[in-house]
């Protein structure tokens, strides 16, 4: 039941990301259109910057766990299985502290821009902890990913986000291709 509740909630992140992509392509064609007709989005460049960057935090769980994550394994796919493992734990105990620093204070400043009452100073005055929450949000949801991660390798488990290597030189072309290399 924990394993499907935190798929989903990674997989929910995931989908929120491509909803605040569409919004990033909706408001930059609404500026882009409205310029040439003479139209004027209001806070149109906030809006869209603040939908960037809940995009970017709310996605990083989601790519995270499907192994689209950038990482190092040019490196720890050469070690031998009980190096590579100690090296996939340290990496994940280290990943989980850093990133569990980071998501505590993105929280710790959203409530304090809540507590404040802090007002961005665009066109449009928007209480700064609202788009702030797709940075924490996404950050705690990461810092969650990881500490799954971290207690799934510890129990002997292979990193769920470890592909198998590619067995065609087909396979090596689809890869690429969805990578974007």
């Amino acid at each position: 039941m924990i394993r499907t509740l935190l798929d989903g909630l990674y997989r929910a992140a995931g989908y929120l990301a491509g909803v605040f992509l569409i919004i990033i392509f909706l408001l930059m064609m609404s500026l882009s259109v409205g310029r040439e007709i003479g139209i004027n989005v209001p806070a149109g460049d906030d809006f869209a910057a603040w939908s960037m960057a809940a995009m970017a935090f709310l996605g990083l769980a989601h790519t995270f766990k499907t192994g689209d994550l950038i990482r190092v394994g040019l490196l720890t796919e050469r070690l031998p299985a009980g190096l590579r493992r100690a090296v996939e734990i340290l990496c994940l105990l280290l990943g989980a502290a850093v990133i569990g620093y980071f998501a505590w204070h993105a929280a710790h400043m959203t409530y304090d821009s809540f507590r404040f009452n802090d007002m961005s100073q665009g066109v449009v005055a928007v209480p700064l902890w609202i788009p702030q929450l797709g940075y924490s949000v996404g950050l705690a949801i990461l810092a969650i990913a990881f500490l799954d991660e971290l207690v799934h390798v510890l129990t002997g488990h292979a990193p769920r986000y470890e592909r198998p290597p590619p067995a065609t030189p087909e396979e090596v072309v689809e890869r690429a291709a969805e990578s974007g290399i």
